[in-house]
């Protein structure tokens, strides 16, 4: 090999080392990712609201440290693994805000793309239907009612974005997911709600 071309070699040679060296940082932090999230919404359906909020803040500080890659690195920013990894860190951020009646956070403050954070907010809405059979269990049909008629909000306002799979995410098929889960909920709902009421008129004494 000439000199020159060895010269070439070297420097293609170094460009990819710190490449590599760069995607097994992000495919780390995108599993511990993946994993406080996961935590975290367990946190969430078990009404541990302050180990959601602990998982989350660290949630927070590894999604930080992933979109510090678009800068120098948007190859591996956009790569799926990263992508799914800040999908999930969204889904557990937006169910936290759903569950504890708090104003939804945007794909800005999240600091995500518009398609994760897309299928976050339907996968978060989806994940409210666990919580409210946990709510129905427990006799408190109004939370109940009022997260229905979040996941109801959201699903309209999904559809509303009818534009091509290559830039949501394939979006529309999470959609079609949400509405099954929806109408099962409702059904639960308002089959809880009738026998509540109908507990409710057998206990009062009967009028002559």
């Amino acid at each position: 090999m000439n000199a020159h071309l060895e010269s070439i070699a070297n420097a293609v040679r170094a460009v990819l080392d710190t490449k590599d060296g760069v995607r097994e940082m992000a495919l780390r932090q995108s599993r511990e990712l993946i994993r406080l999230s996961a935590t975290t919404v367990r946190s969430i359906h078990r009404h541990e609201f302050q180990q959601a909020e602990q998982g989350l803040t660290e949630a927070s500080a590894r999604a930080g440290e992933l979109n510090a890659l678009r800068t120098d690195h948007a190859d591996i920013y956009y790569a799926g693994y990263v992508q799914d990894a800040l999908k999930e860190y969204a889904e557990a951020s937006l169910l936290h805000a759903l569950v504890g009646s708090q104003p939804l956070p945007s794909h800005d403050q999240l600091g995500i793309e518009v398609p994760a954070y897309l299928n976050a907010l339907c996968e978060a809405a989806s994940e409210c239907r666990r919580h409210i059979l946990d709510l129905l269990r427990q006799g408190d049909t109004r939370t109940a009612e009022r997260l229905l008629a979040e996941m109801d909000d959201i699903y309209y306002m999904l559809v509303t974005f009818d534009y091509p799979d290559a830039l949501t995410g394939g979006l529309r098929r999470s959609v079609d997911a949400l509405r099954a889960v929806l109408e099962r909920t409702r059904g639960d709902v308002t089959i809880t709600t009738i026998q509540r009421d109908l507990e409710e008129a057998l206990k009062s004494p009967s009028q002559d």
